[in-house]
Order: structure tokens, then sequence, then C-alpha cells
């Protein structure tokens, strides 16, 4: 630590907490960043601070919340000792995105502050006018990460995963730095020692009223937080297993590939601009997930359940195209919206949630058919034999034979049919039918020819 003698332009003194916190971190975001410590009095005498981890978590709290732009990645907190007592040290770097202000007082003289000397001052009106119109545009690739000693590691053997490996100017590629060649906000998030806060919740109910469990996944590469996250949701997703005369029939509590790509989504979409990463909850009955951002603000409702690709943080579509997680960025939006419904979407100003609804209805899981053997015969005259002992041989586990046969049928009368379409003839959830159809191209008995939308089911020739 500093030999603290006196405050400087860059170092600030206070014996405790005060409401004047915010104005100095902002006055050091607007002017050359520098160091405020708690615990010491303005002329140097160290009095020390009581419950130093709760008091962090407190100013962490302050700033985030009270201070436009964000400042993710642009502070740290942490505490020392010194002559045997407990200090807060907030350190502060200068801000890419000045000027920097109080959220409650907005842009003006009472908002926006500088360091001159070891006084914080008002920043006029002019300078606040003149400092606008020079901003470069908010972008993670524009704003540096505080901690400029970033080592990447994980990322490297996540890129030798997908065999692509990271060349000497690997930083450069993927737009890791400031123009001014410094690390950004994109290289602090795929860092392995970010200070990037992902947490995870679970209530003892439907609401938020009883909290059972309350994780952290960050501070690691975004990765291999998204990875702690889609692990700790795939084991709540359980498996509903029931047995019936002549068959164990399984299902998830959510469609595995609906829950995989919305975690995607989240990490992807999210406007880390602002100091916020996405939350996750799980609760009785669902899932839910949280992103920060106005979505509607850069593409409309329409764009966004077509799939279309307007991601907020291109840089980090980049690496997860590179790394196969998506072909393309939204492309997931159209296979959960069909999944789980558009009502399940809930767009404000300030956030996206997905409710992932659990699927608890046994209604869709026959135990047996009577009807198994009348809808064999019948089908016989439009479908081959083979077709159905074909199915009886490979799907028996897993699949209610008639639903099978039925599906079958549906797809070679027509083979632009949709999935809702076949579940509305059936009068099963579309979950269901996604089930079934799974089974069936893993079965090698149909296959998709093109994209979800536009393209055609065929049943393969021996089955046909």
């Amino acid at each position: 630590m500093l030999e603290l003698k006196k405050e400087t332009e860059r170092i600030e003194f206070k014996e405790q907490i005060s409401d004047g916190l915010e104005k100095e971190v902002v006055a050091f975001l607007n002017t050359k960043g520098g160091h405020i410590y708690i615990g010491i009095k303005d002329n140097g005498t160290i009095v020390g601070v009581d419950k130093a981890e709760e008091l962090q978590l407190k100013i962490k709290d302050r700033i985030i919340s009270n201070i436009r732009p964000s400042i993710m990645g642009l502070f740290e907190i942490y505490s020392e000792e010194k002559d045997g007592k407990t200090i807060i040290v907030i350190g502060l770097a200068k801000g890419a995105e000045i000027p920097y202000y109080i959220k409650q007082k907005g842009r003006s003289e009472a908002g926006c502050f500088v360091r001159i000397g070891t006084s914080t001052q008002p920043m006029d009106e002019k300078t606040i006018e003149a400092l606008l119109s020079k901003r470069l545009p908010c972008s993670l690739a524009n704003m540096p990460a505080y901690n400029q000693e970033l080592k990447f590691r994980q990322l490297e053997i996540y890129y030798a995963g997908a065999e692509k490996y990271l060349n000497k100017n690997f930083a450069t590629n993927l737009r890791f730095f400031t123009p001014d060649k410094k690390y950004n906000q994109v290289a602090d998030l795929f860092a392995d020692n970010n200070r990037v806060s992902i947490r995870l919740a679970k209530w003892a109910g439907k609401n938020r009223i009883d909290l059972l469990q309350n994780e952290e996944y960050g501070n690691t590469c975004i990765i291999s937080a998204m990875n702690s996250v889609l692990n700790r949701l795939d084991s709540e997703n359980i498996t509903q297993a029931k047995k019936t005369a002549i068959k164990r029939i399984e299902k998830k509590y959510v469609d595995k590939k609906a829950l995989r790509e919305t975690v995607i989504n989240a990490f992807a979409h999210n406007d880390y601009s602002r100091g916020d990463t996405p939350i996750f909850e799980i609760f009785e009955d669902r899932f839910e997930i949280t992103t920060y951002g106005d979505l509607l603000s850069w593409m409309t409702k329409k764009e966004f359940f077509s799939g279309i690709s307007r991601p907020k943080n291109p840089e980090i579509m980049r690496i997860f195209k590179d790394l196969e997680f998506v072909e393309n960025l939204g492309s997931g939006v159209p296979y959960i919206a069909n999944i789980l419904g558009k009502k399940n979407f809930l767009f404000t100003q300030n956030v996206t949630r997905i409710s992932l609804m659990f699927d608890f209805d046994e209604e869709n899981v026959p135990e047996s058919s009577e009807k198994t053997e009348n809808v064999t015969e019948n089908v016989t005259e439009n479908v081959t034999e083979n077709v159905t002992e074909n199915v009886t041989e490979n799907v028996t586990e897993n699949v209610t034979e008639n639903r099978v046969v039925k599906i079958l049928e549906l797809i070679k009368n027509n083979s632009n049919i949709s999935t809702t379409q076949i579940a509305n003839e059936m009068s099963v959830t579309r979950m269901t039918i996604h089930r079934d159809i799974e089974k069936l191209k893993e079965k090698g008995l149909i296959e998709r020819i093109g994209a979800d939308k536009g393209g055609y089911w065929k049943v393969k020739e021996e089955n046909a």
C-alpha cells in the first residue's frame, strides 16, 4: 500500500461513508482516477472501519446503482490492514464516457463533478456539453477495463477445444483493445480474472419471498460462468419418469435445448455497459432468466421473434460464433418461442425476462393406449408395414406407438407441416410433439431438410 500522508488530486481520505461518496467517485472518474480510503481522517489519522466485508458490499451497490454511465470495469474495492486497523480502498480509473454523473441529478452541475487539487468541484454546463459532443459511442470496446493485467488461459482452452487456436494477435483480432490500446471491457468479460458478478437464486415457492440459495458464478471468463449456470440449471431440470404397463416414459421439466438457448442468449444479449449482468432464478414452477437493457430500442419484437441477428454486443457474438455456441445469435429465439410461447416473454424499458414454465402436464404422456391396435391397422393402409415394425422396434421404449405412427402419417401426407400443426391435430402440447420428433430423428425414421422455417420433412425411403 502507498505511504499515506496527505490528500492529493488522486487520493481522498474519508473517516466513514457519507452521503457525498458518489460525488467523490464521479469526480475521480471525470478527472484522472485515483483512490478513496475509508477509515482515515482528513489529517491522515487512521481510525479503521468495522464490518469491512459488509461495508464493501454497500459501497459496491451504491456506486453501481447511483452512477451513470456504467462504471463496470472501472473500479475495485478491497480492504487493507494499516497500523493494526482495517481500511477500505476504492480504486478508480479515469472513465472513457466522460462526463459521469449522479443518476438522480442527471448531467448537470448538480450531478457532474471533477477533481481540482484536493477538492471536488461541480462541472459547469458548458464543459458538460463540450465533453458530450466528443464522447465515443457507448460500447464495451471503447470502455477501458480497470485491471490491465488480464490473462486469457481459459479462453485459449475453449478455442483449442473447438480446434481453433489463438495466435499472438488474438487480442487485436477479437477487439480487446480501446482506441488508445488499453484492454477494454470486452477483454475483461473473457479474462480469467475479471470482476463480473453472475448471480443465481433459488426460491422456495412461486414468489420472491423465501430465498433458499444465492449463488455466485462470476469472477471468471464469462464462458466458464455460462457453463456453470448451464450445469446448475440442468441439475434442477429434473427428468420425470413414469412407468406404464409396457414402457418407461421420461420428460424434463423444461425442454433441454430451449433452456440452453435461453441461457446462451442471456449472456450474449445482456447490456453490460450499465454494469448489470444476467440473473438466473429457480422457482417451484419455473426458471426465470432476466437480461438487462432495452432490447426493443435496437430491434422490434417481430425481428426478435423471427430470429433476425442484431446483437447488442457484436464482439461477444464473434467469440460465441467462433466457439460454436450458436450458428448465429438470435437463431435460437424462434425455437424458444415455439416451445415456450410468446406469452412467456416480458419486455420493459430496462429488462427482458423469459419464464420457462415446468411441464407437469402428465395427461399428454398416456400410460397406455387401448386404441393402438386399431390405429396401427388403419394407418397400415396408408403407411407400409415396415414403418410400424420399425417404430415398434426402435421407439417403443420412449414414445407411445400410436402417436408416433400418427406423426409419420401426417408428415407423409404433408412434408411442410409444422410441429404446432401436428400438436393441434393430435390435441397434445408442442413440447410433447417436439420430444417425439427428436426421437424419430435419432432413430433415423425422419429427416429435416433445410431450416426450421422454410424447410420440410422427409420420411426416410426405407420407412416411406
